[in-house]
């Protein structure tokens, strides 16, 4: 057989194979997962990477929209029960903290119990507590419905941590040359999940009634378990001896977690103070104020992917987007008030404005976090594999979930003793001093990288997420 016969032999397996397509359920263990050139990847996805998009897509919606169903109508149907106004604060309280403990377990265990199966289990928990919590208007008033409440959100926060943790990780294996671009994706099913809850929610409430809107959304998380079981893919992994308290003797990686905490904690601030400095400063209605929230939501998820694609394609520039993006937030929330001693009259033109630049500076902010958090961390010596990905998930997890239970009390009790331009202007000064501490830290590793003395002359930000065997 001459050369020309054995070539066109293999050109035709190869199209065979091309054809058939990648349907392996299982990835073998640490870096089976071989990576394609970075940008080209995501253009020739095999199936198995599609239905895995697929599902961490739905599952971001459906786990924001039960997240933010609750905003419009539950607080009133709580008071109605004998609840008060601190009853319903620990009620949304304990599901961030509970949220945030889950997730630091969910992220150090991962490869012990098993990325798929701590995935299938969350969501299966996290629509049973939902349909649950559909029927709790059928409780006595006062001290019982006050008990369940809390029981059932703190049941759900594990379903919820265990679902996103799980998904993280699975989703920067089954892409590790795109983990920046898939999580931008993925973030604007995120901002869709926080869009559509609290109006979907709002209009099933009031034409069907109060246990309607858990009912559906617990249903539509539990047809997600059967689905999630065909699509994802069984990633068995070893245990790494690596834990969480290394990951955080690393400066960098510790500054990183300080910026996605004022990012939580300022969309926790917006959260709860927002809706009624608008109505009370511009007289409007909760429903236009619903329209001004969009601009936050919109101008997010339009930059989430935008920056996931140039954070791939550029990873050098990953630690300065993440600082550009917080000078850029604290600005919004400075003229968010603005702040008083510019004095700069309140006018609503400004902050609809305001609310879209903190948006998509937040994305700018936001989606480097992830990947560099993994490139640092490999670059300390962690294991490269499912463990450290899910103890990097669980990480980003936990601080942002800190955030949100530190933003809504913090601004609340600065709004409530001052007003809402200065506790805007407090928010803003916080993600300043995150953005300026990372920026003296990326300054500094770039001296030492330029540096004769560092031969390698790389950082974290070149460091590859994934390398294959």
């Amino acid at each position: 057989m001459n050369s020309s016969q054995i070539n066109e032999g293999n050109r035709k397996r190869e199209k065979e194979m091309e054809q058939n397509g990648d349907t392996e359920q299982t990835v073998t263990p640490e870096n089976s997962t071989a990576p394609a050139s970075t940008g080209s990847s995501l253009r020739r996805m095999t199936r198995r990477q599609t239905l895995t998009l697929i599902s961490s897509a739905s599952v971001n919606l459906s786990s924001m929209m039960c997240y933010s169903i609750l905003g419009p109508f539950f607080p009133t149907e709580a008071v109605k029960k004998g609840a008060s106004q601190t009853d319903v604060g620990l009620i949304f309280g304990c599901y961030a903290i509970c949220n945030l403990i889950n997730s630091l377990i969910m992220g150090r265990y991962i490869v012990q119990i098993g990325a798929k199966r701590m995935l299938i289990v969350g969501l299966f928990v996290s629509s049973i507590c939902t349909i649950a919590f559909g029927f709790l208007d059928r409780v006595p008033s006062g001290p019982p419905f006050i008990a369940l409440c809390l029981i059932v959100r703190s049941i759900d926060a594990f379903g919820f941590a265990a679902a996103m943790t799980s998904s993280f990780a699975v989703t920067a294996k089954i892409f590790p040359d795109n983990v920046a671009t898939v999580y931008g994706f993925l973030e604007i099913f995120t901002g869709l999940g926080l869009i559509l809850g609290p109006p979907v929610g709002g209009w099933l409430y009031q034409s069907f009634g109060y246990e309607v809107p858990f009912m559906l959304l617990g249903f539509f998380l539990l047809i997600m378990v059967p689905f999630n079981i065909y699509v994802l893919p069984t990633i068995d992994a070893n245990p790494s001896k690596d834990s969480f308290l290394k990951l955080l003797t690393n400066v960098k990686i510790v500054l990183i977690c300080f910026v996605i905490f004022t990012m939580s904690a300022g969309l926790g601030f917006l959260d709860t103070t927002l809706a009624l400095y608008a109505i009370d400063k511009f007289a409007l209605s909760p429903g236009y104020v619903g329209l001004i929230a969009l601009g936050l939501s919109l101008s997010y998820c339009i930059a989430s992917p935008l920056f996931g694609y140039f954070t791939d394609k550029y990873p050098v520039i990953r630690g300065w987007l993440m600082v550009t993006g917080g000078v850029t937030t604290a600005a919004g929330f400075w003229l968010l008030g603005p702040v008083p001693f510019l004095h700069i009259p309140s006018q609503l033109w400004l902050l609809v404005l305001m609310l879209s630049v903190i948006g998509f500076s937040l994305g700018m902010s936001s989606i480097p976090t992830f990947p560099e958090i993994i490139a640092c961390a490999y670059k300390q010596g962690f294991q490269e594999g499912l463990s450290t990905l899910g103890m990097v998930s669980g990480l980003f997890s936990a601080v942002w979930c800190l955030g949100m239970f530190y933003g809504p009390i913090v601004g609340g009790f600065i709004t409530q003793n001052l007003n809402f331009e200065w506790a805007a202007a407090v928010q803003g000064g916080l993600t300043f001093l995150a953005a300026l501490l990372l920026a003296v830290c990326c300054f500094f590793q770039r001296l030492r990288q330029s540096s004769p003395d560092n031969e390698s002359g790389q950082g974290c930000e070149h460091y590859p997420l994934l390398t294959s065997e």
